[in-house]
């Protein structure tokens, strides 16, 4: 879904979504467009920097908020956990750490936000084929409490807005020195 730059600061309605879906995916666009913002002109050198031994890299958050859309997609539209094979395959962008640095290394700014795209043009087409009431739907959740649907996803954006105040944080640090 192409995010209409006249219409960013409207939660409105959107072609092929249901209101409560379109919504959700207003402020889902909103989000996007300023992490894209934040990053679209960074180098590769920018994207592997580590402030230090622990710290993750713009380049990991960015593969960290495509990972977690990913095993939302599954928890959500297939309403199951993630099979070892599926977690393995995501775990470097889930858990980020040491695995994290080693596999989110060397990448082009462009193929995060590939991925990125590809990951969040899943999510809408599903979204599109949804009624409004699968939002309100509920499963145990964190810590065996209920949840539905519409607390899952904004769940997905709200971490890519904490992510993405961590890389503007990272993106000043690349120019101070370390002491």
């Amino acid at each position: 879904m192409k995010v209409d730059a006249s219409t960013l600061y409207l939660i409105d309605q959107k072609d092929g979504l249901g209101l409560e879906f379109s919504k959700l995916v207003s402020m889902m666009n909103y989000t996007r467009e300023t992490t894209i913002q934040a990053v679209k002109d960074l180098t590769i050198e920018e994207l592997d920097f580590l402030y230090d031994e622990e710290a993750n890299s713009i380049g990991m958050l960015l593969g960290h908020m495509a990972a977690v859309e990913k095993a939302y997609q599954i928890e959500t539209f297939e309403n199951r956990d993630l099979t070892d094979e599926e977690f393995s395959r995501l775990q470097a962008g889930l858990d980020l750490g040491s695995l994290g640095q080693e596999h989110f290394k060397g990448k082009t700014i462009e193929e995060y936000l590939q991925v990125l795209s590809d990951v969040r043009n899943i999510t809408i087409e599903k979204f599109k084929t949804l009624p409004d009431e699968w939002l309100y739907e509920q499963t145990p959740f964190w810590y065996d409490r209920p949840a539905n649907n519409f607390f899952k996803w904004f769940h997905v954006f709200e971490d890519e807005l904490s992510h993405r105040g961590q890389i503007r944080i990272i993106r000043k640090m690349i120019n101070k020195p370390k002491k």
